[in-house]
């Protein structure tokens, strides 16, 4: 069986470069599973689908072949044959995400496919997103919720952006989303077994360190 750590937390918190981190200290693959979202999302947008047509997007999703690169320090994403890597992370798809994640139908399909990439790993996998500790791998050897102050969020993810998002399309990114994916996914609170570790004080390295310290005690590594 893979070794499987698995993060979650709200946008801005640092689950990618953290679980990013982790994955290249430890020798794991690292799953992306909110790249899986923007994929489809880029998807849907290319096929000219209205983000209001739940039908439309449920076909969507289940029609797109999402490839995802589970090397750390090679991440790349192909829809449909296309390379989309820098496309998702357009202010479009940002913004518009959130109608495929909030679709159970469009969760539940997408779930099955991190699953199978979990359950493909070898020799371990460090996976992020909203839903990995509950519903995609409440099984992982070690379960976080990374979570961090909202306004420091809010400048973590100003720093990542730079100068392609204002402040408004910003609070778009991190709290609407937040609020809008949390109807379907608790991300704000630990569940049962869930380590809560709140980073809003912690260097990148400090939080990797966190991590590993857990890793650690699990027998991880």
């Amino acid at each position: 069986m893979p070794k499987v750590i698995a993060i979650d937390g709200p946008s801005g918190s640092g689950k990618s470069t953290t679980a990013k981190g982790v994955a290249q200290r430890l020798g794991l693959q690292y799953l992306d599973t909110g790249a899986m979202y923007r994929a489809v999302t880029r998807a849907y947008l290319d096929a000219g689908v209205d983000p209001s047509d739940t039908d439309g997007l449920i076909r969507a999703t289940r029609a797109a072949e999402v490839e995802i690169s589970t090397c750390p320090s090679d991440q790349w994403v192909r829809v449909n044959g296309r390379d989309v890597t820098a496309a998702i992370r357009e202010p479009e798809v940002s913004a518009k995400v959130s109608a495929i994640s909030t679709i159970p139908e469009c969760r539940q399909n997408l779930v099955s496919r991190q699953r199978a990439i979990i359950e493909a790993s070898d020799p371990g996998i460090v996976a992020e997103g909203r839903d990995i500790t509950t519903v995609v791998a409440p099984d992982a050897d070690v379960r976080i919720l990374l979570t961090a102050d909202p306004q420091v969020r809010m400048a973590r993810r100003k720093a990542e952006l730079g100068e392609k998002v204002d402040a408004v399309a910003l609070a778009d990114q991190v709290l609407r989303r937040d609020a809008d994916d949390s109807k379907l996914v608790n991300f704000s609170t630990a569940a049962d077994g869930v380590v809560n570790l709140d980073c809003t004080y912690l260097t990148l390295d400090e939080t990797i360190d966190a991590v590993l310290s857990l890793a650690r005690s699990a027998n991880v590594c």
